[in-house]
């Protein structure tokens, strides 16, 4: 496992991070332990979860993915793993977060308490990265980030970061943070994949001039680009459930991520992996790390024997003729994924 820095920060993880956001749901906590073990025993350190999690959100079972994480925490040295989490932010008309009663704007009152109460489930005294999970861009950042300064000075946070941002709010935070002598956002959790490519564009020069680092999430595609979703959805798997019987955002979600475009890509794909002796899976984390403004990437898990697929990619280095074969697919089927959110904002 490689390591690198979290943006210009003292914080160095693993190139892969493990995701929790199926433990409580998708998986109980024996499962979701046994995953963590595993990951950290294939030299993974780094672990994100969010305060909304287990997903889908729900009233009933919000922050007990951090509970169930806190409490595998606790059977390691708290030193030898980076936990990553996130404040739960104002989700732009998809839905009503169920956290704090919906109230999830993001300022000073409910970034401490929120953080506090994510301290408190993770069993922890300190968050290694503290991440705004949606923005919020009608409150000053001047608030936000003095509120995030404030946890860190506190010795709560170590470093800080921002997750589904736009270029032009990443931007904003950095200057403000300069202007005001606040601290910066050091990463950038956003949706990249084989079949979402847009950080590639604006946001890759931001990263790269700024020295800030992006931690893919969902590079499968939401499982799209396992090819599990090839010929009809599978029973039990989560674009699935949406798409049968989730309410009508879920549903559109699970369109942008299921639909002819990101079935063919997959299916080409799957023929490049196949080609250079690999799974889709592999080719798919893989190709995220290779991006030199890529600090980790971070990959879920609804068992061990899914997290093993994912750990292939370790090995798999792809050379300039496999990355040009993906790059032409890119050009014949651009921007699979019609839509991914960051418009709303």
């Amino acid at each position: 496992m490689q390591k690198k820095r979290l943006g210009s920060s003292g914080v160095v993880v693993s190139d892969i991070c493990m995701g929790t956001m199926t433990f409580g749901s998708q998986c109980d906590e024996k499962s979701g332990h046994a995953i963590c073990d595993l990951a950290f025993e294939s030299g993974i350190d780094f672990f994100d979860a969010a305060e909304i999690y287990p997903v889908p959100p729900n009233k009933d079972t919000v922050g007990v993915t951090e509970e169930i994480f806190g409490r595998w925490l606790k059977t390691k040295p708290r030193e030898s793993v980076v936990v990553a989490t996130k404040i739960t932010g104002p989700a732009h008309g998809w839905f009503c977060p169920p956290v704090r009663h919906g109230k999830t704007s993001i300022d000073r009152h409910q970034i401490l308490r929120a953080c506090d109460a994510s301290l408190r489930r993770l069993g922890t005294d300190y968050i290694d990265l503290y991440q705004i999970h949606w923005p919020d861009h009608g409150m000053p950042y001047e608030e936000v980030l003095g509120a995030l300064t404030e946890l860190r000075d506190a010795g709560k946070v170590r470093v800080i970061g921002c997750s589904n941002e736009t270029s032009w709010g990443v931007m904003k935070s950095l200057w403000t943070a300069d202007v005001q002598g606040l601290d910066r956002y050091e990463t950038v959790q956003n949706n990249f994949s084989l079949i979402n490519r847009r950080c590639e564009s604006e946001l890759a020069q931001v990263l790269r001039k700024e020295k800030l680092s992006l931690l893919p999430y969902s590079p499968l595609g939401g499982g799209v680009l396992t090819g599990k979703y090839n010929v009809t959805p599978p029973p039990g798997a989560r674009f699935t459930e949406y798409l049968l019987n989730g309410e009508q955002r879920q549903r559109k979600m699970a369109e942008r991520f299921v639909n002819d475009r990101t079935i063919e890509t997959t299916r080409r794909m799957e023929e490049i992996a196949k080609s250079i002796g690999t799974t889709v899976t592999a080719l798919a984390v893989a190709w995220s790390r290779q991006h030199d403004f890529v600090a980790s990437t971070i990959i879920g898990a609804t068992s061990t024997e899914q997290l093993l697929e994912s750990l292939t990619a370790r090995d798999v280095v792809l050379d300039s003729e496999t990355l040009a074969r993906i790059d032409q697919v890119d050009v014949e089927i651009p921007t699979p994924m019609t839509e991914d959110g960051l418009r709303r904002l």
